[in-house]
């Protein structure tokens, strides 16, 4: 009896500890989706729940979501932790680093993969033949380059800034898409561009990388990074990876899922299966094409009903409050336009500090860009009604609530509704964006088309995006006519 007991409560134990659901966050970048499929699927080879949450933007979205919670860890570079995190103006070694981290910012670093994926600045080698480029130092008298960067080498305390200040260069490079600048450089439109050393389009396109003979870069060994409050069980799991991945087997990775479109899923199981760190049947199962198109369609259709709900709840009313109370109505015009100039993806990245990543931050910077619309054409459309029909309402004994109500928006809701139609169009094409903090959504094929540079994926969240704006305006034309007298509509 007493060992029955014991077994049984074993079992609950174990049972509570499987359950537990740990998030894994990955950039969005080819690499980073990749090391974060091999970490979810060893965590999960251990019993654990994981919630994936890739496409999280740059090294400072997944740094202030890790920070925040929203997730327990992500696969991270030395360099980048040393140079973007910790801002060190000197090269710290693996242990140095680890400890900093924990000393400053009570996160802790895994054990190296293996592999050290640095910067580097590619050209063609027939671009590198006819400006006589061997090393960095040589672009000092190659000023009339055509180059390009990815968008967060160009801001980095590691990147494209200090680098040109460190070797005097003159250069002024517009910034690309990761993903895109290979296909860019390919076809002749620029001539330079950063690179990832594990790339895989770097053999696959015979790319020339540039020597970094003044040692600019530091070293960007690939490592998981997490808060030190992390299960013990899970940075075990994540230490199995040390030396596991070499230089060339990350490139092999990266060139599968390019070049052999094959998913990311289906690399980190072959390579784990390789390495005998999991069984060979505990794949994880994808879904169909289709299937993931009518999830992610859901998902988008969610974030965006809610987001757009909201501001209707709140703009009409604050609309009505601004057209009586007439005399503050300019300031807080003035205030929520000043929200529509916040660009969306900046708004979404200023949400995670206050909110984290998912869909709550999501939701709430698509209810503050559907705002301005809507309270607009609220306030537009009350004080355009005529003032002979306000006058002839009052003369009739009308209160002016029984005015608002059988008068005057009535009369406005063509106007209203044309603010909210456009809000929802709004609303539907900037929910793409929120793939950038982990909320889900059509925005993650684009998201992660981008990444691998490929337009089937980039189609798949592009047109049924279209197609939900299409059928939006379509049915606010049948709520026009159901809402609004004929005689009314233009």
């Amino acid at each position: 009896m007493r060992y029955s007991l014991i077994i049984a409560i074993q079992l609950i134990f174990c049972t509570i500890a499987n359950a537990q659901i740990i998030r894994v966050g990955a950039k969005h970048f080819n690499e980073s989706y990749i090391l974060g499929e091999v970490l979810s699927q060893l965590i999960e080879q251990e019993g654990y729940t994981v919630e994936r949450k890739f496409n999280l933007g740059g090294t400072a979205v997944c740094y202030e979501a890790l920070r925040g919670k929203a997730i327990d860890l992500y696969p991270e570079y030395t360099g980048s932790l040393a140079e973007e995190i910790l801002k060190s103006d000197k090269k710290l070694d693996h242990q140095s680093l680890n400890e900093k981290l924990q000393s400053d910012l009570g996160l802790e670093i895994s054990s190296s993969f293996g592999f050290n994926n640095t910067y580097a600045l590619a050209t063609t080698p027939k671009t590198a033949e006819s400006y006589g480029l061997k090393k960095i130092s040589d672009l000092q008298s190659a000023d009339a380059m055509t180059a390009a960067m990815s968008y967060e080498f160009l801001k980095r305390k590691d990147g494209w800034e200090n680098l040109k200040r460190a070797y005097q260069l003159k250069l002024n490079p517009a910034g690309i898409e990761h993903g895109l600048a290979y296909q860019a450089i390919t076809n002749g439109k620029i001539e330079l561009t950063d690179v990832y050393s594990t790339d895989g389009e770097i053999e696959k396109y015979n790319l020339f990388l540039l020597q970094d003979d003044l040692e600019f870069f530091p070293t960007y060994y690939a490592v998981a990074v997490y808060n030190q409050s992390l299960d013990p069980k899970v940075k075990r799991i994540a230490n199995t990876l040390n030396g596991k991945i070499s230089e060339a087997e990350m490139q092999a990775m990266n060139s599968e899922v390019l070049f052999d479109q094959k998913s990311f899923s289906e690399v980190a199981h072959s390579f784990l299966v390789r390495k005998k760190l999991v069984t060979a049947n505990a794949t994880n199962s994808t879904s169909g094409m289709w299937t993931d198109i009518a999830d992610k369609t859901w998902t988008h259709l969610g974030i965006t009903a809610i987001s757009l709900g909201l501001a209707i709840a709140v703009a009409v009313p604050l609309g009505v409050l601004l057209y009586i109370f007439s005399g503050i109505s300019r300031p807080v015009l003035y205030f929520v336009g000043l929200l529509q100039t916040i660009p969306s993806i900046a708004l979404l990245a200023l949400m995670i500090p206050l909110l984290g990543i998912g869909r709550v931050p999501a939701i709430t910077a698509l209810f503050l860009y559907a705002l301005l619309p809507i309270l607009r054409n609220t306030t537009t459309g009350l004080t355009s009604v005529d003032p002979i029909l306000r006058k002839v309402a009052t003369g009739m004994g009308m209160t002016t609530l029984q005015r608002l109500r059988f008068v005057e928006l009535p009369l406005a809701m063509p106007s209203i509704l044309a603010g909210v139609r456009t809000a929802a169009v709004i609303t539907i094409g900037t929910a793409t964006l929120a793939a950038f903090i982990g909320a889900g959504g059509l925005g993650e094929f684009i998201v992660t088309g981008l990444a691998l540079n490929n337009t089937q994926l980039i189609l798949q969240g592009a047109i049924p995006a279209a197609m939900l704006a299409i059928v939006v305006e379509f049915l606010f034309e049948l709520l026009e006519k159901a809402l609004i007298p004929k005689h009314l509509r233009t």
